[in-house]
């Protein structure tokens, strides 16, 4: 691929359904696929500082049906799909020596693309258009993203998803659009009906407000996966009620909390870890056209608890609150109209916790939602130290203190 030498690369991955929710049939079909992408990559970074983009757009059956809707019933397998990719991600980046993120590396995002829309291009579903991270296919094509090159594996079912993709995304419909490229020497394999694990169904509420926390410092995959499950809790666009907004809440631990942190002096500003936190979610929420303008973000100081916030409004219905805690519990025990926790398995006691302190002040439960952990266990022995790392802020700190001192 060719690349505007000052502007980074940025391509879009399109993949159709895996064979089965199992990481060992994902590696199998698509590590080659990524392998050959993330070459394509770094050869148009050519040794720069630049850091290439890439959004991989892993299309799955059945996100409209009765069983996925609202997406917090089918919540503990989407948001494993999404562990899966990323673990592959990092699986890759370490075999070729690759960065995540960093300059000279490449910054890997996931969507999920209904694929119900993609079997049939005229199919528009109202509810999808323009927010994710759940999309159909013309919100992605027309969404103005400008992508270098749109990668698709050379194989049946890798042609029908670019065909269906390409019906909507033309070059007069998208300016300066990029070209659809094909990954030849791919394996062939038959999608799977469904990848919803039918004992993890359950009744899916609607969440009009949602939270989560943490440091967020130096992002990497695992902030990524903890805030695309976030994302799929908070309920779809079209069925709030009337002038009901629709809110994120982000905790991000405050600076003076951090003080004994190690190698805190390579800690991010709380500005800095507000600000990638609320890119991201950005990048894989909103789908609309581009605007003339960037985000508002309005910052907001108040006496009190978590009186701190960065404010985001991404568009009309959609918020974003980055929210200063100097706590164990932040806005979880101040704003009594939050509905939905999201949690990694490594902090669930944190959710019972929550939900003790909500109780003694009369409050409503929060539904808990758990996040699974980036699994490290199929990664060989020689890269496993460098896989943990890549993943560990402590340790990217670390990284970024020894390198400091060369």
């Amino acid at each position: 691929m060719a690349s505007d030498p000052v502007s980074p690369p940025s391509a879009l991955l399109l993949l159709p359904p895996p064979p089965s929710i199992s990481f060992d049939q994902f590696t199998a079909v698509y590590e080659p696929i990524l392998s050959k992408v993330f070459s394509n990559l770094l050869k148009a970074l050519n040794g720069s500082n630049r850091t290439a983009s890439l959004e991989i757009a892993l299309s799955l059956p059945g996100l409209q049906s009765p069983s996925c809707q609202p997406p917090t019933r089918a919540f503990s397998s989407l948001q494993r799909i999404v562990e899966h990719v990323y673990r592959l991600v990092g699986m890759v980046c370490i075999q070729r020596n690759i960065d995540m993120e960093a300059p000279g590396g490449i910054d890997s995002r996931v969507i999920l693309l209904d694929f119900d829309s993609v079997r049939n291009a005229s199919t528009v579903s109202p509810n999808l258009q323009r927010n994710g991270p759940i999309v159909d296919a013309n919100t992605l094509a027309t969404s103005g993203r400008l992508w270098e090159v749109i990668f698709y594996p050379n194989t049946p079912v890798g042609q029908d998803l670019a065909t269906a993709f390409s019906s909507f995304y033309t070059p007069a419909k998208t300016p300066k659009g990029g070209t659809l490229q094909s990954i030849a020497g791919t394996p062939q394999w038959t999608p799977g009906e469904s990848l919803v694990v039918p004992g993890e169904i359950i009744e899916g509420a609607l969440h009009h407000s949602v939270i989560l926390g943490g440091t967020f410092d130096h992002f990497h995959i695992g902030h990524k996966l903890l805030l695309t499950a976030t994302a799929l809790v908070l309920q779809p666009a079209g069925t709030e009620r009337p002038g009901q907004e629709r809110i994120i809440t982000v905790g991000v631990t405050g600076d003076e909390m951090l003080k004994n942190k190690k190698y805190a002096q390579f800690l991010e500003s709380w500005d800095e870890r507000c600000r990638s936190t609320g890119a991201f979610l950005t990048s894989i929420m909103d789908f609309g056209p581009p605007e003339t303008n960037p985000p508002h973000i309005e910052q907001i100081y108040k006496s009190g608890p978590n009186g701190r916030a960065m404010v985001m409004k991404i568009r009309p219905g959609i918020t974003l609150k980055m929210a200063q805690i100097l706590d164990p519990y932040g806005p979880t025990i101040t704003e009594e109209d939050l509905t939905a926790l999201v949690v990694s398995k490594e902090t669930r006691s944190g959710g019972a916790a929550v939900n003790e302190e909500r109780a003694k002040r009369g409050w409503k439960q929060l539904e808990v939602f758990e996040v699974d952990v980036i699994h490290s266990g199929e990664i060989p022995a020689e890269g496993f130290e460098d896989f943990a790392s890549k993943i560990s802020s402590t340790d990217i700190r670390r990284r970024r203190m020894e390198l400091a001192m060369i």
